[in-house]
């Protein structure tokens, strides 16, 4: 048991020392200035996953209504996995390939953010909601693995991180999610 214990710790530090070599720095500023965009504009981030990725998309929308690290004031974001109402009545109607798409439809407006979470790059669900939410004038980015699937190509920006293991995958992106949290956090506290 403490083999695989140290295994995967090794496994999952190793994964986020790898990254600093790979231009992610960037990438997470880039994200995190469109987030900034956005809200600075009256916009709000929508987020969305499946599985652990669903957890970790009420995780980053949770950071920013609440707090992550500093007071201030509450910033909108919704993550489109929590209501259950919406999603099994739009996935009895429609299909699970809608779920999201149809809450973009409802919910999103120009100058908004979509931020879609997947450890493979695809999800049948979230290429729908990216597609729909381009074409609603949405800005589009995604947090993926595994080379970044197909919504890779789909979204306005893409951050893959470098693995096919997908515990290893979720790991890095909550450690992105919390990075964009206290850049956008930042910006925000000096736009008081």
């Amino acid at each position: 048991m403490k083999e695989t214990i140290t295994r995967g710790m090794k496994a999952s530090a190793e994964l986020k020392l790898s990254m600093l070599n790979s231009g992610v720095q960037e990438t997470v500023a880039d994200i995190s200035r469109c987030l900034i965009d956005a809200l600075l504009s009256g916009g709000k981030v929508l987020v969305a996953g499946n599985g652990g990725s669903a957890g970790d998309a009420q995780h980053m929308a949770a950071e920013f209504v609440g707090r992550y690290l500093k007071e201030r004031n509450a910033l909108p974001a919704i993550a489109l996995t929590t209501d259950t109402s919406a999603l099994t009545s739009i996935g009895n109607d429609y299909g699970f390939k809608k779920i999201f798409s149809r809450q973009l439809e409802a919910l999103g407006k120009k100058n908004d953010v979509f931020i879609a979470i997947s450890t493979s790059g695809n999800s049948e669900n979230l290429i729908e909601a990216l597609k729909t939410a381009g074409g609603m004038g949405i800005f589009t980015v995604c947090l993926l693995g595994r080379g970044g699937g197909e919504m890779k190509d789909v979204a306005d920006i893409s951050l893959v991180i470098p693995s096919d293991d997908t515990p290893r995958v979720q790991e890095a992106h909550i450690m992105i999610i919390h990075l964009i949290c206290e850049a956008v956090e930042n910006a925000m506290d000096d736009e008081k």
